[in-house]
């Protein structure tokens, strides 16, 4: 299904079969017993081959797992690759399924607890796969960055999941787990009850994918559909009573005003970075009382010499523009494939810092979440520890449309430690 064809109208109020299994989280998974615990959707592709090869070296013993896609030949190649490297094990088994068919992701997501997804752009090749999840009421994570797909499904599906018992879990690799997660660790440092203010500062050197890639491109193509789809979902939260100042009426959640600026306290140029992280730390916030009864939120790149943040505010400028008009929109998608990727070596040299400095009740503290290669290997990593998590973690009872901070928290948080997130400082 094309974005074009999701009907603008539809919030999410489809009825729903009952379902006759309950966890021990006191949610349901739909009818019978899954014959999965896990299914990894779009396992050929440059960065599911990589959350493939991921989970093969992590499962738990036991777990019950497959890889999905439309090319029976080349999921074979992918499950062959996986036990080379493990010649005693017989590996996921193979499941036959297409973006564009409803039937196959149906039986898909009937299958399974949890189905990881990397087919994007989402806006093109996702809806289908969430409708599916929100139906059978099985988890759901992607790696989305495209806010406006993110709108959508909560218009369409957050209220199916909610009755099924599905948790859809968007923006599960760089974007959004080390920002909602670290924002997330760094509240838990500061005092609770009061005003809270945190600001993150990005920096990274590593290859863009190309299904960021893509997805950006068409994300800055959609601009004003983007907005119109932004108001419906903040017009029916208001109805809901999760207006945009706030989770419950009494509290106050809003973003710092985007204007570039020289950051003293870390030597940087701050420039504003309209990503879908800070939607989402937001969200996060409405969602969590612990993010106090007034919190706020600032997001930006951290670049050190002027010179560089002139370049790469100019060249996003450039981007968005070249953006609108489709003939050079295609000559920009055709640069970078959505499968194409660097190779082992340039990955081993990448790397992120987020460095998020929260103060309030008199205490200040700066906290850091740092990694190796963001666009592809940790965004493997991040994917995969969140099908698990949801598959196996004693989490809170939670359905419908959730970001990462509000289905995992502390669970996943524990499960990237390796990502070194971790206090610089603390004072009061």
């Amino acid at each position: 299904m094309r974005a074009d064809d999701i009907p603008a109208e539809e919030t999410g109020r489809e009825p729903v079969a009952s379902a006759d299994r309950v966890t021990a989280h006191g949610r349901s998974t739909g009818p019978g017993p899954r014959r999965y615990d896990l299914v990894l959707f779009g396992a050929t592709g440059f960065t599911g081959g990589l959350t493939a090869e991921y989970l093969a070296r992590h499962v738990p013993a036991g777990t019950r797992w497959a890889l999905a896609g439309r090319d029976p030949d080349r999921l074979a190649a992918v499950r062959s690759r996986l036990s080379g490297s493990d010649p005693a094990s017989a590996g996921p088994d193979l499941l036959t399924a297409d973006a564009d068919d409803p039937e196959s992701l149906r039986a898909v997501a009937e299958a399974s607890r949890v189905v990881a997804t990397t087919v994007g752009p989402y806006l093109r090749h996702g809806d289908g796969l969430v409708a599916a999840c929100a139906r059978a009421g099985t988890d759901y994570v992607d790696l989305c960055g495209e806010p406006e797909f993110v709108d959508r499904t909560y218009l369409r599906w957050h209220g199916v999941a909610l009755a099924s018992g599905a948790r859809i879990v968007h923006s599960c690799g760089f974007d959004s787990v080390p920002h909602d997660l670290g924002v997330h660790f760094t509240v838990g440092r500061l005092p609770a009850g009061v005003p809270l203010r945190v600001e993150g500062f990005v920096s990274a050197s590593a290859t863009v994918s190309g299904g960021t890639f893509h997805s950006a491109v068409t994300a800055f193509s959609r601009l004003g559909q983007g907005a119109m789809t932004a108001r419906r979902r903040r017009a029916l939260e208001r109805r809901e009573g999760h207006g945009a100042g706030g989770g419950d009426g009494a509290r106050r959640v809003r973003g710092l005003p985007a204007v570039p600026r020289r950051e003293g306290r870390l030597g940087v140029w701050a420039l504003p970075l309209p990503t879908i992280d800070p939607q989402v730390v937001l969200r996060s916030a409405r969602a969590l009382q612990r993010y106090g009864p007034d919190f706020s939120y600032g997001h930006y790149a951290a670049v050190g010499r002027l010179p560089n943040a002139v370049g790469i505010a100019g060249g996003a400028l450039a981007l968005v523009a070249l953006s609108q008009v489709r003939p050079a929109r295609e000559w920009l998608l055709g640069r970078k494939g959505p499968g194409d990727g660097p190779s082992r070596e340039r990955r081993e040299r990448s790397w992120f810092r987020v460095v998020f400095l929260g103060e309030g009740g008199g205490e200040r503290v700066v906290t850091e979440v740092s990694g190796g290669d963001p666009g592809y290997g940790e965004t493997a990593r991040m994917l995969a520890e969140s099908a698990l998590c949801l598959a196996f973690d004693d989490l809170p009872p939670a359905a419908g449309q959730l970001t990462t901070a509000a289905a995992m928290g502390d669970a996943l948080t524990e499960r990237l430690a390796g990502l070194g997130f971790r206090v610089l400082a603390h004072w009061s």
